[in-house]
């Protein structure tokens, strides 16, 4: 790892324990004569002077995120091209990515400082949507992208083709393109298969589908999987890492990539992937 000098904060100001972690962080830093960045948000919390939150990348070479796995997934898609290691925190609830407890945070952060930490790449996708022709927007995901229908629709037909090649016609309530990172989320709900972090490969999965045959689909991380609708359907909508998106119309097309843009996650000392496993999941218990 590069030696860290300066380290940018990004928490979730939701949770109610936020000012005084920072205040810890804060003079944990400055005993070690580290710099640090919080962001507008963060800063806000504490009453201090903070930067945009999409500048933090630019200017540190660690991000400690605090949250859950939702604080990961905005963190995530502001590095673009910015290579930064990611500390995730877990404040919250579930959390399969933000492995770190709250215990585990300083000794990791020793670690880290040391260089002795352990960085996992972690994929990401490139998603781009594309109307009459034109791409129309375009967007950056570390967990997965999910077409389903609005409130009021009903079944809707989802045309998928990998790699131009033409795979079937879903009709189901919607469908999941998740990474390996996202395969322990929406995708895991739907009945999707869980790959291990570092696979190089993404999982199609369909939701709710009316066939019953349609099963989740792993393909490799080289393939780029299309998803077109018809001219017909009505409210439907795509999001992204479930944070950000827009409604569909009939004919839209949506291509899936992996990007050439990767996340870098610092392991748990303490934890390998089977662990969180059992422990989130409660696998083994009865």
């Amino acid at each position: 790892m590069r030696t860290i000098k300066r380290v940018g904060i990004i928490v979730n100001p939701k949770i109610s324990t936020v000012p005084v972690v920072i205040q810890e962080l804060e003079n944990w830093f400055r005993e070690r004569n580290i710099e640090f960045e919080l962001d507008n948000e963060t800063a806000s919390i504490v009453n201090r002077q903070g930067i945009p939150k999409s500048e933090i990348p630019k200017c540190c070479d660690l991000i400690v995120a605090m949250g859950g796995d939702g604080t990961l997934l905005s963190v995530a898609r502001i590095l673009k091209t910015h290579l930064v290691p990611i500390l995730a925190v877990n404040l919250g609830s579930l959390g399969f990515l933000t492995e770190i407890t709250l215990e585990e945070m300083f000794p990791t952060l020793e670690l880290v400082i040391a260089g002795k930490a352990t960085l996992q790449q972690r994929m990401m996708i490139d998603v781009s949507v594309i109307r009459a022709g034109k791409c129309i927007n375009s967007y950056q995901g570390l967990n997965d992208v999910v077409i389903n229908k609005g409130v009021l629709a009903r079944i809707i037909d989802i045309n998928v083709k990998i790699d131009n090649n033409f795979v079937a016609t879903y009709k189901a309530d919607g469908i999941i393109v998740g990474t390996p990172t996202g395969s322990t989320a929406y995708t895991l709900s739907a009945g999707g298969s869980i790959l291990y972090p570092t696979l190089d490969a993404m999982v199609v999965t369909p939701i709710a589908s009316h066939t019953l045959t349609f099963r989740s689909l792993v393909v490799p991380d080289s393939s780029v999987v299309e998803l077109s609708l018809k001219p017909t359907q009505e409210s439907i909508f795509m999001t992204v890492d479930g944070q950000i998106g827009l409604n569909l119309q009939g004919k839209d097309r949506v291509s899936v990539k992996k990007s050439s843009n990767y996340v870098e996650l610092i392991q748990s000392p303490e934890k390998s992937f089977f662990d969180i496993l059992r422990q989130k999941l409660k696998w083994g218990e009865r």
